[in-house]
């Protein structure tokens, strides 16, 4: 009887603490957006600013043909910036805890490194999708357009859609940890995933299986054509699950594997 309730404390303990954690890495990422105004400013202006100039600059060149795939234009841009906050996330948090010489304190957390590292992934998707949010209410209202958002629809499709990022995140958070500088690697990776969304997935069906073209191509049929999540062939779905935790289980894998390395190399803390 005393076994059980040592281990039920020990289990509600356990639950305070990471309920702990989570709010002051929550908190944490609240004040650095509030204390450096400017750069949370700039960040979401320039995503708005490439929306315009891609709208108008294709508005005046294309005209009409524009106007046909305008919705598909603004899901692609939303899932895009989107995934741009999510993976690139983690990969800053290293670069940034490596510069402020913190990295090695958080890997002797009681949490362990990779649960830290994750719910400070989890707390960078939350700030993703809210970036979303308004993101899409101004491409709505600049461009006079309306999409079918359907909560449960938009809210599960989306969170697959951005699984494999986020694994992609992890593999570049894995690059930073042994190789510290990997700036450029990110700016090449955000091109991919221009690709990646903009993926033909009808004509070429094994396209499915790379990173967000399976959730891009979803996620435009549901918010473009009103398409229920129940309502799409299991198959489809099916192909969306798998790749959504196949590449966040690989990309976790990678990061998991690359901390142990950075370990016995000495380089956890350099930079």
């Amino acid at each position: 009887m005393s076994t059980d309730t040592a281990s039920s404390k020990t289990s509600a303990t356990a639950d305070a603490g990471l309920s702990t954690l989570i709010r002051a890495v929550a908190k944490k990422r609240v004040l650095l957006l509030v204390r450096y105004p400017v750069n949370t400013l700039s960040q979401f202006g320039v995503m708005y600013l490439v929306f315009l100039i891609i709208f108008f600059g294709g508005r005046a060149i294309a005209g009409a043909a524009l106007a046909e795939s305008i919705e598909g234009i603004i899901v692609g841009y939303l899932l895009w910036s989107i995934s741009i906050t999510a993976y690139s996330g983690l990969a800053w948090n290293v670069t940034r805890e490596s510069q402020w010489g913190t990295l090695e304190q958080l890997y002797m957390s009681p949490f362990g490194f990779g649960r830290v590292m994750a719910i400070k992934t989890a707390v960078n998707v939350l700030e993703a999708f809210l970036w979303g949010v308004l993101i899409l209410a101004l491409m709505l209202a600049t461009t006079g357009q309306s999409l079918v958002i359907e909560p449960v629809t938009v809210l599960t499709l989306g969170a697959l859609a951005i699984a494999p990022a986020v694994g992609v995140g992890f593999a570049m958070g894995a690059l930073a940890l042994l190789y510290k500088r990997v700036e450029n690697a990110f700016n090449i990776v955000q091109f991919v995933l221009i690709g990646l969304i903009a993926a033909p997935v009808t004509q070429y069906p094994l396209l499915k299986w790379l990173p967000l073209a399976q959730g891009s191509h979803l996620l435009g049929r549901a918010m473009a054509d009103g398409v229920r999540l129940w309502a799409f062939p299991a198959t489809e779905l099916a192909i969306l699950v798998a790749t959504a935790v196949g590449y966040l289980g690989v990309g976790y894998f990678a990061f998991y594997r690359a901390q142990r390395r950075a370990r016995r190399k000495g380089v956890m803390g350099h930079y």
